[in-house]
């Protein structure tokens, strides 16, 4: 047993699949499969059952998961402590990530977190803030940053910023602002999905106002939140959306940009890890800047 071999088949595990974990770690699917070949004959246990497709763990693959990633994190340490400074430190971060934080957070945190640490590298996948905090329970990121707490023992969140939702329309349609939640039952609407944290304060809304979301007149669901904004931009519908994004498009004066009157709750971002995960000391130093 070594240790590239336990790497091997941590993203084996955390991947679920012997094809992804080869992506991850730049090797072929059948170089993946000799690792983990190798480790069970020097261990002499069966780490995976193959069912179908699918690989699952057994017992003995479950308990050298949890040694692994305390092994795999003891050789981190151990290799800064040697290195002459922390920029010389290298690693992996997985980070999910829901719409807005994707397009308008994620890469100002990157770029500074790189100016202490240049040779981190960062793999970003994003979706809605309900399946980014699922990743993040199973393990297939790191950390995640989302708009909308989902409560779980599991789970610590670390607020970033706050800010507020607003109205944006298309040029052609001229409102006076604050603009009343009544109005809005006016115009066609377009909507982020359900499991957007967007969407669940859209709701919140709604439902203080008494309005029943069946009296939107609702034309189009869409996972993007660039999408949501062209369809605004071409006069299809109207929608509401963060401010961070609504600043950009609204300031180069592709679209307009309201207030909503009474709606003046605020809304976090959250940066988002599994206390019950061994994280790498990457990983660690990245929750730890953004902590501080």
């Amino acid at each position: 047993m070594d240790l590239h071999q336990l790497y091997v088949f941590t993203k084996v595990v955390e991947n679920k699949s012997f094809s992804k974990a080869a992506e991850e770690v730049f090797l072929s699917q059948s170089t993946v499969s000799s690792h983990i070949n190798a480790l069970e004959k020097s261990l002499s246990v069966k780490l995976f059952d193959r069912v179908g497709r699918e690989s699952q763990l057994t017992p003995h693959g479950e308990r050298l998961y949890d040694w692994a990633q305390q092994l795999l994190l003891l050789k981190d340490q151990a290799l800064l402590d040697l290195s002459e400074g922390m920029t010389e430190f290298r690693g992996v971060i997985r980070v999910g990530a829901s719409s807005v934080p994707g397009q308008f957070i994620i890469p100002q945190m990157i770029k500074q977190f790189r100016e202490e640490y240049p040779l981190v590298t960062f793999h970003i996948s994003e979706a809605s803030s309900k399946v980014t905090a699922e990743k993040v329970l199973n393990g297939t990121v790191d950390v995640g940053i989302l708009g909308e707490k989902y409560e779980n023992d599991k789970l610590h969140y670390i607020p970033l910023l706050k800010e507020h939702l607003v109205l944006i329309t298309s040029n052609d349609i001229v409102l006076e602002e604050p603009v009343s939640i009544h109005e809005l039952l006016n115009y066609p609407f377009v909507m982020r999905n359900s499991d957007s944290g967007t969407n669940a304060l859209l709701e919140r809304l709604l439902k203080k106002n008494n309005i029943p979301k069946d009296q939107l007149n609702i034309i189009a669901y869409t996972d993007s939140g660039q999408s949501l904004t062209q369809f605004v931009k071409e006069g299809i519908g109207i929608a509401i959306i963060s401010e961070i994004a609504a600043d950009e498009y609204s300031t180069n004066q592709l679209i307009k940009k309201y207030r909503i009157e009474g709606f003046n709750e605020e809304r976090y971002f959250y940066l988002v890890y599994n206390k019950n995960k061994t994280l790498s000391l990457i990983s660690k130093l990245f929750i730890n800047y953004w902590e501080s």
